[in-house]
Protein backbone atom coordinates (compact mmCIF):
# COMPACT_ATOMS: atom_id res chain seq x y z
CA UNK A 1 0.00 0.00 0.00
CA UNK A 2 1.25 3.35 -1.58
CA UNK A 3 -0.36 6.91 -0.16
CA UNK A 4 -1.02 6.61 -4.12
CA UNK A 5 -2.82 4.02 -3.86
CA UNK A 6 -4.87 5.62 -1.18
CA UNK A 7 -5.97 8.71 -3.65
CA UNK A 8 -3.73 11.18 -2.37
CA UNK A 9 -3.99 13.92 -4.76
CA UNK A 10 -0.67 15.03 -7.12
CA UNK A 11 0.52 18.13 -4.93
CA UNK A 12 0.30 16.38 -1.97
CA UNK A 13 1.91 13.09 -3.36
CA UNK A 14 5.10 15.37 -4.81
CA UNK A 15 4.84 16.96 -1.19
CA UNK A 16 5.55 13.85 0.70
CA UNK A 17 8.01 12.37 -1.77
CA UNK A 18 9.97 15.27 -0.71
CA UNK A 19 9.80 14.32 2.46
CA UNK A 20 10.80 10.44 1.62
CA UNK A 21 7.05 8.89 2.92
CA UNK A 22 5.97 6.33 0.47
CA UNK A 23 4.28 3.53 2.42
CA UNK A 24 1.31 5.01 5.09
CA UNK A 25 1.75 3.81 8.53
CA UNK A 26 -1.12 1.81 9.96
CA UNK A 27 -3.13 4.56 11.43
CA UNK A 28 -2.90 6.53 7.87
CA UNK A 29 -4.03 3.30 6.36
CA UNK A 30 -7.01 3.10 8.23
CA UNK A 31 -7.70 6.76 9.16
CA UNK A 32 -7.57 8.85 5.36
CA UNK A 33 -9.77 6.53 3.58
CA UNK A 34 -12.48 7.05 6.46
CA UNK A 35 -11.97 11.14 6.46
CA UNK A 36 -11.99 10.85 2.51
CA UNK A 37 -15.45 9.89 2.58
CA UNK A 38 -16.00 12.89 4.78
CA UNK A 39 -16.64 10.67 8.52
CA UNK A 40 -16.29 11.51 11.75
CA UNK A 41 -13.30 9.54 13.16
CA UNK A 42 -12.12 8.60 16.74
CA UNK A 43 -8.50 7.53 16.71
CA UNK A 44 -7.35 5.74 19.88
CA UNK A 45 -2.74 6.08 19.07
CA UNK A 46 -0.05 7.17 20.88
CA UNK A 47 2.54 9.22 19.69
CA UNK A 48 4.81 7.77 16.90
CA UNK A 49 2.19 6.11 15.20
CA UNK A 50 2.25 8.55 12.34
CA UNK A 51 -1.07 10.29 13.45
CA UNK A 52 -0.33 13.69 12.78
CA UNK A 53 -0.01 13.24 8.79
CA UNK A 54 -3.15 10.72 9.05
CA UNK A 55 -5.60 13.74 9.96
CA UNK A 56 -3.48 16.69 7.77
CA UNK A 57 -3.20 15.03 4.45
CA UNK A 58 -6.84 14.04 3.78
CA UNK A 59 -7.92 17.91 5.85
CA UNK A 60 -5.65 19.28 2.90
CA UNK A 61 -6.78 17.44 0.45
CA UNK A 62 -10.60 18.28 0.94
CA UNK A 63 -9.35 22.17 0.93
CA UNK A 64 -7.62 21.86 -1.58
CA UNK A 65 -10.38 20.74 -3.87
CA UNK A 66 -12.96 23.05 -2.24
CA UNK A 67 -10.84 25.57 -3.32
CA UNK A 68 -10.24 24.59 -7.06
CA UNK A 69 -14.31 24.48 -7.12
CA UNK A 70 -15.63 27.83 -5.12
CA UNK A 71 -13.66 31.26 -5.01
CA UNK A 72 -14.12 33.69 -2.24
CA UNK A 73 -12.63 35.12 0.58
CA UNK A 74 -10.13 33.60 3.05
CA UNK A 75 -11.81 31.97 6.32
CA UNK A 76 -10.51 29.48 8.32
CA UNK A 77 -12.20 26.19 7.30
CA UNK A 78 -10.34 23.78 9.65
CA UNK A 79 -8.90 23.77 13.51
CA UNK A 80 -6.72 21.76 15.40
CA UNK A 81 -6.72 22.18 18.93
CA UNK A 82 -3.61 20.85 20.85
CA UNK A 83 -2.28 20.60 24.17
CA UNK A 84 0.94 22.16 24.45
CA UNK A 85 2.88 24.46 22.15
CA UNK A 86 5.35 22.27 20.97
CA UNK A 87 3.11 19.99 19.32
CA UNK A 88 1.39 23.19 17.99
CA UNK A 89 3.98 24.07 16.37
CA UNK A 90 4.65 20.48 15.14
CA UNK A 91 1.14 20.00 13.78
CA UNK A 92 1.97 23.53 11.96
CA UNK A 93 5.43 22.15 10.00
CA UNK A 94 3.41 18.94 8.90
CA UNK A 95 0.45 21.10 7.69
CA UNK A 96 3.47 23.32 5.85
CA UNK A 97 5.55 20.46 4.71
CA UNK A 98 2.32 18.33 3.28
CA UNK A 99 0.47 21.25 1.96
CA UNK A 100 3.85 23.13 0.64
CA UNK A 101 2.27 22.89 -3.03
CA UNK A 102 -1.31 23.05 -2.53
CA UNK A 103 -1.44 26.85 -1.98
CA UNK A 104 -3.15 25.99 1.77
CA UNK A 105 -1.97 28.61 4.41
CA UNK A 106 -2.06 27.59 7.80
CA UNK A 107 -1.02 29.47 10.97
CA UNK A 108 -0.23 28.24 14.75
CA UNK A 109 -0.97 30.26 17.52
CA UNK A 110 0.12 29.12 21.33
CA UNK A 111 0.16 31.30 24.65
CA UNK A 112 2.94 32.19 26.61
CA UNK A 113 4.80 34.77 23.83
CA UNK A 114 2.81 38.41 22.68
CA UNK A 115 0.17 37.79 20.16
CA UNK A 116 1.19 40.38 17.66
CA UNK A 117 2.50 38.58 15.28
CA UNK A 118 -0.19 35.49 15.56
CA UNK A 119 -3.25 38.46 14.89
CA UNK A 120 -1.30 39.73 12.15
CA UNK A 121 -1.14 36.46 10.34
CA UNK A 122 -4.89 35.96 11.13
CA UNK A 123 -5.92 39.56 9.13
CA UNK A 124 -3.91 37.90 6.50
CA UNK A 125 -5.93 35.60 6.25
CA UNK A 126 -5.43 31.42 6.97
CA UNK A 127 -7.37 28.05 6.07
CA UNK A 128 -5.93 26.05 8.74
CA UNK A 129 -5.61 26.96 12.35
CA UNK A 130 -3.60 25.20 14.94
CA UNK A 131 -3.93 26.34 18.56
CA UNK A 132 -3.63 25.80 22.13
CA UNK A 133 -7.02 25.87 23.98
CA UNK A 134 -6.13 29.21 25.92
CA UNK A 135 -5.11 31.20 23.08
CA UNK A 136 -7.46 30.52 20.90
CA UNK A 137 -10.68 31.42 23.15
CA UNK A 138 -9.06 34.51 24.13
CA UNK A 139 -8.25 35.86 20.50
CA UNK A 140 -11.81 34.27 19.87
CA UNK A 141 -13.32 36.85 22.94
CA UNK A 142 -11.57 39.49 21.46
CA UNK A 143 -12.61 39.14 17.95
CA UNK A 144 -10.12 37.88 16.20
CA UNK A 145 -10.86 34.82 15.46
CA UNK A 146 -14.24 33.70 14.82
CA UNK A 147 -15.35 29.31 14.33
CA UNK A 148 -18.38 29.80 12.49
CA UNK A 149 -16.69 29.00 8.93
CA UNK A 150 -15.32 25.51 10.59
CA UNK A 151 -15.52 22.47 7.90
CA UNK A 152 -12.97 20.50 9.82
CA UNK A 153 -12.19 20.00 13.55
CA UNK A 154 -9.68 18.01 15.42
CA UNK A 155 -8.98 17.78 18.69
CA UNK A 156 -5.87 15.93 19.26
CA UNK A 157 -3.82 14.17 22.26
CA UNK A 158 -7.46 14.47 24.33
CA UNK A 159 -5.95 12.59 27.38
CA UNK A 160 -3.34 14.97 27.80
CA UNK A 161 -5.90 18.09 27.41
CA UNK A 162 -7.93 16.21 30.48
CA UNK A 163 -4.62 15.70 32.14
CA UNK A 164 -3.42 19.71 31.95
CA UNK A 165 -6.91 21.07 32.88
CA UNK A 166 -7.91 21.89 29.76
CA UNK A 167 -11.38 20.48 29.64
CA UNK A 168 -13.79 23.25 30.04
CA UNK A 169 -11.72 25.42 27.57
CA UNK A 170 -12.12 22.16 25.26
CA UNK A 171 -15.82 22.07 25.87
CA UNK A 172 -16.27 25.71 25.30
CA UNK A 173 -14.64 25.28 22.37
CA UNK A 174 -16.86 22.57 21.13
CA UNK A 175 -19.81 24.45 22.03
CA UNK A 176 -18.51 27.57 18.82
CA UNK A 177 -18.55 24.78 16.08
CA UNK A 178 -21.27 25.14 13.57
CA UNK A 179 -23.38 21.53 13.61
CA UNK A 180 -22.47 20.62 9.97
CA UNK A 181 -18.57 20.12 9.94
CA UNK A 182 -16.41 16.62 9.98
CA UNK A 183 -15.06 16.08 13.37
CA UNK A 184 -11.70 14.39 14.48
CA UNK A 185 -10.86 12.82 18.05
CA UNK A 186 -7.52 11.88 18.85
CA UNK A 187 -6.55 10.31 22.48
CA UNK A 188 -3.62 7.49 23.73
CA UNK A 189 -5.85 6.31 25.96
CA UNK A 190 -9.93 6.00 26.76
CA UNK A 191 -10.65 6.83 30.22
CA UNK A 192 -14.34 7.47 30.63
CA UNK A 193 -14.11 11.33 31.01
CA UNK A 194 -12.37 10.77 27.02
CA UNK A 195 -15.23 9.21 25.97
CA UNK A 196 -17.81 11.64 27.19
CA UNK A 197 -16.22 14.57 25.42
CA UNK A 198 -15.45 12.55 22.45
CA UNK A 199 -19.11 12.06 22.24
CA UNK A 200 -19.35 16.07 22.46
CA UNK A 201 -17.45 16.41 19.51
CA UNK A 202 -18.26 13.56 17.26
CA UNK A 203 -21.67 12.62 15.18
CA UNK A 204 -21.83 9.72 13.26
CA UNK A 205 -18.10 8.26 13.55
CA UNK A 206 -16.44 5.00 12.80
CA UNK A 207 -12.92 4.23 15.05
CA UNK A 208 -9.39 3.34 14.36
CA UNK A 209 -7.11 2.01 17.16
CA UNK A 210 -3.58 1.38 17.11
CA UNK A 211 -2.21 -0.93 20.68
CA UNK A 212 0.55 0.38 22.55
CA UNK A 213 2.57 -3.37 21.95
CA UNK A 214 1.92 -3.32 18.22
CA UNK A 215 3.34 0.76 18.00
CA UNK A 216 6.29 0.38 20.34
CA UNK A 217 7.21 -3.10 22.20
CA UNK A 218 8.41 -5.40 18.31
CA UNK A 219 11.00 -2.46 17.53
CA UNK A 220 12.24 -0.70 20.65
CA UNK A 221 15.22 -2.36 22.52
CA UNK A 222 13.50 -2.27 26.07
CA UNK A 223 15.87 -2.72 29.76
CA UNK A 224 15.43 -2.06 33.40
CA UNK A 225 17.98 -0.92 35.49
CA UNK A 226 17.54 -1.81 39.18
CA UNK A 227 19.50 1.30 41.04
CA UNK A 228 19.00 2.93 44.53
CA UNK A 229 17.39 6.44 44.85
CA UNK A 230 20.56 8.19 45.21
CA UNK A 231 22.55 6.42 42.21
CA UNK A 232 20.49 7.43 39.62
CA UNK A 233 22.56 9.95 38.56
CA UNK A 234 25.84 8.40 38.54
CA UNK A 235 23.99 5.54 36.12
CA UNK A 236 22.55 8.64 34.11
CA UNK A 237 26.67 9.98 33.90
CA UNK A 238 27.76 6.48 33.10
CA UNK A 239 25.34 5.81 30.34
CA UNK A 240 25.89 9.05 28.98
CA UNK A 241 29.03 8.52 28.73
CA UNK A 242 29.20 5.44 26.97
CA UNK A 243 27.51 7.15 24.34
CA UNK A 244 28.82 10.39 23.55
CA UNK A 245 27.72 9.95 20.28
CA UNK A 246 23.86 9.35 20.63
CA UNK A 247 20.69 11.50 21.03
CA UNK A 248 19.38 11.15 24.43
CA UNK A 249 16.47 12.09 25.91
CA UNK A 250 15.30 11.83 29.47
CA UNK A 251 12.03 11.67 31.33
CA UNK A 252 12.25 13.32 34.64
CA UNK A 253 8.45 12.87 36.70
CA UNK A 254 8.82 16.54 38.20
CA UNK A 255 9.87 20.08 36.92
CA UNK A 256 12.26 20.28 39.83
CA UNK A 257 13.43 16.86 39.03
CA UNK A 258 14.22 17.97 35.73
CA UNK A 259 16.10 21.15 36.67
CA UNK A 260 18.29 19.00 39.61
CA UNK A 261 19.10 16.40 36.70
CA UNK A 262 20.47 19.48 34.30
CA UNK A 263 22.76 20.66 37.13
CA UNK A 264 24.11 17.44 38.48
CA UNK A 265 25.06 16.73 34.06
CA UNK A 266 26.82 20.23 34.06
CA UNK A 267 29.03 19.18 37.11
CA UNK A 268 30.36 15.78 34.93
CA UNK A 269 30.86 17.99 32.20
CA UNK A 270 27.83 16.55 30.26
CA UNK A 271 26.08 19.73 28.42
CA UNK A 272 22.17 19.43 28.47
CA UNK A 273 19.19 21.40 28.92
CA UNK A 274 15.44 20.86 30.42
CA UNK A 275 12.16 20.81 28.70
CA UNK A 276 8.92 21.56 31.37
CA UNK A 277 5.65 23.89 31.70
CA UNK A 278 7.94 26.30 33.93
CA UNK A 279 10.03 27.47 31.31
CA UNK A 280 9.54 30.61 29.26
CA UNK A 281 8.27 29.45 25.60
CA UNK A 282 11.75 30.93 24.09
CA UNK A 283 13.77 28.87 26.43
CA UNK A 284 11.73 25.50 25.68
CA UNK A 285 12.07 26.65 21.95
CA UNK A 286 15.98 27.19 22.47
CA UNK A 287 16.19 23.97 24.04
CA UNK A 288 14.55 21.78 21.61
CA UNK A 289 16.26 23.41 19.00
CA UNK A 290 19.51 22.98 19.83
CA UNK A 291 19.09 19.35 20.51
CA UNK A 292 17.29 18.82 17.11
CA UNK A 293 20.62 20.61 15.44
CA UNK A 294 22.93 18.58 17.44
CA UNK A 295 24.48 21.41 19.61
CA UNK A 296 23.07 19.93 22.84
CA UNK A 297 23.12 15.83 22.59
CA UNK A 298 20.98 15.15 26.25
CA UNK A 299 17.28 16.80 26.63
CA UNK A 300 15.65 16.26 29.72
CA UNK A 301 11.94 16.51 29.74
CA UNK A 302 8.61 16.07 31.61
CA UNK A 303 5.56 14.47 29.86
CA UNK A 304 3.56 17.42 29.34
CA UNK A 305 6.92 19.18 27.78
CA UNK A 306 7.48 15.82 25.88
CA UNK A 307 4.68 16.01 23.97
CA UNK A 308 5.31 17.60 20.50
CA UNK A 309 9.13 16.46 20.31
CA UNK A 310 10.02 15.08 17.35
CA UNK A 311 13.56 14.18 16.32
CA UNK A 312 14.76 11.78 13.74
CA UNK A 313 17.19 8.75 14.57
CA UNK A 314 16.48 9.40 18.35
CA UNK A 315 18.57 6.74 19.64
CA UNK A 316 18.15 6.48 23.13
CA UNK A 317 15.30 7.34 25.79
CA UNK A 318 15.97 6.95 29.27
CA UNK A 319 13.36 6.97 32.20
CA UNK A 320 15.15 8.45 34.89
CA UNK A 321 11.72 8.09 37.30
CA UNK A 322 9.47 5.67 36.47
CA UNK A 323 6.23 6.86 35.97
CA UNK A 324 2.86 6.03 37.83
CA UNK A 325 0.53 5.80 34.72
CA UNK A 326 1.37 2.54 32.49
CA UNK A 327 -0.04 4.52 29.54
CA UNK A 328 2.95 6.96 30.10
CA UNK A 329 5.78 4.93 29.37
CA UNK A 330 4.63 3.54 26.04
CA UNK A 331 4.53 7.58 25.16
CA UNK A 332 7.41 7.54 26.22
CA UNK A 333 9.28 5.24 25.15
CA UNK A 334 7.65 5.61 21.21
CA UNK A 335 10.25 8.76 21.15
CA UNK A 336 12.45 6.21 19.53
CA UNK A 337 11.20 3.46 17.30
CA UNK A 338 9.23 5.21 15.09
CA UNK A 339 7.95 4.57 11.96
CA UNK A 340 10.71 2.04 10.02
CA UNK A 341 13.11 2.97 12.36
CA UNK A 342 14.85 0.67 15.88
CA UNK A 343 15.52 2.04 19.07
CA UNK A 344 15.92 2.07 22.97
CA UNK A 345 14.41 2.41 25.84
CA UNK A 346 16.14 2.18 29.17
CA UNK A 347 14.37 2.76 32.59
CA UNK A 348 15.76 3.00 36.36
CA UNK A 349 13.47 1.71 38.72
CA UNK A 350 14.61 2.06 42.76
CA UNK A 351 12.32 -0.13 45.04
CA UNK A 352 9.52 2.66 45.90
CA UNK A 353 9.07 2.32 41.49
CA UNK A 354 8.59 -1.57 41.40
CA UNK A 355 4.79 -1.41 41.81
CA UNK A 356 4.95 1.19 38.57
CA UNK A 357 7.04 -1.37 36.60
CA UNK A 358 4.89 -4.22 37.37
CA UNK A 359 1.82 -1.87 35.54
CA UNK A 360 3.83 -1.48 33.18
CA UNK A 361 4.62 -4.98 32.12
CA UNK A 362 1.00 -5.95 32.65
CA UNK A 363 -0.06 -3.70 30.14
CA UNK A 364 2.42 -4.02 27.46
CA UNK A 365 1.96 -7.72 28.29
CA UNK A 366 5.43 -8.52 28.02
CA UNK A 367 8.84 -9.09 30.64
CA UNK A 368 11.03 -6.08 30.07
CA UNK A 369 15.00 -7.58 30.31
CA UNK A 370 16.79 -6.50 33.75
CA UNK A 371 20.65 -5.80 32.97
CA UNK A 372 22.10 -7.16 36.08
CA UNK A 373 25.62 -6.38 35.88
CA UNK A 374 26.34 -2.27 36.32
CA UNK A 375 28.75 -0.54 38.44
CA UNK A 376 25.53 0.62 40.64
CA UNK A 377 23.40 -2.57 41.00
CA UNK A 378 21.02 -1.88 43.95
CA UNK A 379 21.09 -5.00 45.54
CA UNK A 380 18.35 -5.11 47.99
CA UNK A 381 15.86 -8.25 47.47
CA UNK A 382 13.49 -7.50 43.80
CA UNK A 383 11.68 -9.59 41.77
CA UNK A 384 13.45 -11.47 39.31
CA UNK A 385 10.81 -10.19 36.38
CA UNK A 386 12.41 -12.11 33.02
CA UNK A 387 12.57 -15.21 32.65
CA UNK A 388 15.97 -17.49 33.05
CA UNK A 389 18.17 -16.62 30.56
CA UNK A 390 16.82 -13.25 29.08
CA UNK A 391 19.19 -10.17 28.56
CA UNK A 392 18.85 -7.37 26.55
CA UNK A 393 21.16 -7.81 23.63
CA UNK A 394 23.02 -4.58 24.65
CA UNK A 395 24.17 -4.63 28.59
CA UNK A 396 25.45 -1.07 28.48
CA UNK A 397 26.04 0.52 25.04
CA UNK A 398 22.86 2.19 23.35
CA UNK A 399 24.42 3.89 19.84
CA UNK A 400 22.09 6.08 17.80
CA UNK A 401 20.56 4.55 14.52
CA UNK A 402 23.03 6.76 12.28
CA UNK A 403 25.76 4.80 10.62
CA UNK A 404 29.36 5.68 11.69
CA UNK A 405 27.89 6.76 15.17
CA UNK A 406 29.22 3.65 17.19
CA UNK A 407 32.30 5.61 18.75
CA UNK A 408 33.07 9.39 20.09
CA UNK A 409 34.80 11.36 23.00
CA UNK A 410 32.65 13.44 25.04
CA UNK A 411 34.76 16.41 22.84
CA UNK A 412 32.70 15.51 20.26
CA UNK A 413 29.06 15.79 21.96
CA UNK A 414 28.19 19.14 21.23
CA UNK A 415 29.71 18.97 17.41
CA UNK A 416 27.45 16.88 15.55
CA UNK A 417 24.69 18.34 13.77
CA UNK A 418 21.45 16.12 13.44
CA UNK A 419 18.49 16.82 10.10
CA UNK A 420 15.59 18.22 10.78
CA UNK A 421 12.24 16.16 10.99
CA UNK A 422 9.19 16.23 10.70
CA UNK A 423 6.13 14.94 12.58
CA UNK A 424 4.79 12.00 10.37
Amino acid sequence: MTFKDLGIVEPILKALTAEGYTHPTPIQEQSIPILLRKKDLLGCAQTGTGKTAAFAIPILQQLFLDKQERKGPQRIKSLVVTPTRELAIQIGESFSAYGRFTGIKNTVIFGGVKQGSQTKALRNGVDILVATPGRLLDLMNQGFISLRDIEYAVLDEADQMLDMGFIHDVKKIIAKLPPQRQSLFFSATMPPAILELSRKLLGDFEKVSVRPEQATAEKVEQSIYYVSKGNKTKLLVHLLEQNPESSVLVFSRTKHGANKIVKQLNKSDIKSNAIHGNKSQAARQRALGDFKEGKSNVLIATDIAARGIDVEELGLVINYDLPNVPETYVHRIGRTGRASASGSAVSFCDREERPYLRDIQKLIDQKIPVVEEHPFVDEGPHENIVQRGERPRHKQQYHSSKPGNRSGSNSNRNNRRRPNSRNR
